[in-house]
């Protein structure tokens, strides 16, 4: 496949994100909601780019919307192709 590897920051937390996460004063759990947050945070940014609309107006119906295309995109032209690469 001649497509670009996603960088890891694009979907997941940069090594001095989660540095920052790891230094913090939380515990293991509130540690991993953090990195989760910070996670999602990434992806609804995405997500509202590519709806052309800011976070604040993405929908529940859009979120869901993209979840399902992505998924589509994964089981019809494999990991690589869709956006989530799980």
């Amino acid at each position: 496949m001649n497509s670009l590897p996603q960088q890891p920051s694009e979907q997941f937390l940069t090594l001095e994100e989660s540095a920052k996460v790891d230094a913090a004063l939380l515990s293991s759990s509130e540690k991993f909601l953090s990195r989760l947050t910070i996670s999602s945070l990434k992806l609804l940014k995405h997500i509202a780019q590519e709806y052309s609309v800011s976070m604040e107006d993405l929908t529940t119906e859009q979120v869901i919307a993209w979840f399902e295309k992505d998924g589509k995109i994964r089981r019809e032209q494999g990991v690589e192709a869709s956006y989530l690469k799980w």
